[in-house]
């Protein structure tokens, strides 16, 4: 067993890349150890020779819920416990939901619900025994609204947001904490190597088509920086009084923000309908 000197043991999905690869350096520069998880450990190599014994690579696949257990159980070898689960895996998909097929629906759920999911039961029973721990669940500003030619992907962040608000609730008494992070475009490989696209149907070209373009067009022009994103979480986790929800970028902010006026304005003026559907008193 390896014991890191000080700090944290994280297990982070897809730490090859992006989120993952700088939350995990975020990590190891603070003196934690990092269980890395990948398709392919060997692009960990670099991080395993620059932070010895802080680094344990491990191969896994999310969306294979059947090798989960086998990884955690690695974590466990390796320094002993788990304190923070990142599900951070992912892709993109774009296209209209009649052109997204059964296929693409449930493998975009397995990679972005039932692999976190799976993590997430894995990982709990030794959370609630030491009475501390850390679950955070990388969603997306899509995860809180859609957009024309997202509906896959914002269906999956919408699952893991709702199961995740429920798991607060029920693993705070014993001392575990959630986090939703809520990034919007950020300078990762979503947009690049990690987005695929539906097959077209030409009647959507004109409200698809655009965005299709748009999204191709954004790898490596995104505004956000993923080294301050992995610094905003850990402030995030080590705070007195920790969010649920974090949002990460000035794009998000400002969709979400819009979406929640939007959203009220909608309520209050359709309150008296919503008010008006009880039984009648006797």
């Amino acid at each position: 067993m390896i014991t890191p000197a000080t700090g944290r043991v994280w297990l982070v999905t897809g730490a090859t890349s992006g989120f993952g690869r700088a939350i995990t350096e975020s990590a190891l520069t603070a003196g934690d150890a990092v269980v890395a998880t990948a398709r392919k450990p060997g692009a960990l190599d670099d991080l395993a020779d620059r932070f010895p014994g802080h680094v344990a690579a491990v191969e896994l696949d999310v969306t294979d819920t059947a090798r989960i257990p086998a990884a955690v159980e690695a974590a466990a070898e390796a320094f002993g416990r788990i304190d923070v689960l990142v599900n951070n895996a992912g892709r993109a998909l774009i296209g209209a939901a009649e052109e997204t097929t059964d296929e693409e629906l449930r493998d975009l759920m397995d990679v972005h619900f039932f692999g976190p999911a799976a993590l997430v039961r894995a990982v709990l029973p030794g959370m609630r025994t030491r009475g501390s721990g850390a679950i955070v669940q990388i969603s997306s500003m899509g995860g809180r609204l859609s957009f024309a030619a997202v509906p896959a992907y914002s269906a999956t962040k919408f699952a893991l947001e709702g199961y995740s608000e429920a798991l607060a609730a029920e693993v705070a008494p014993f001392g575990i904490r959630v986090l939703i992070v809520e990034p919007g475009a950020f300078r990762t490989g979503l947009h690049g190597g990690a987005m695929r696209m539906t097959a077209p149907i030409p009647a959507y070209d004109a409200v698809v088509g655009p965005i299709r373009a748009m999204q191709t067009a954004f790898d490596g022009a995104q505004p956000g920086d993923p080294a301050k994103a992995a610094a905003a979480i850990r402030a995030a986790l080590d705070a007195d009084e920790p969010p649920l929800r974090l949002v990460l970028g000035n794009d998000a902010a400002d969709a979400i923000a819009d979406s929640l006026d939007r959203l009220r304005a909608e309520y209050l003026t359709w309150e008296a309908v919503s008010r008006g559907t009880d039984l009648d008193p006797v």
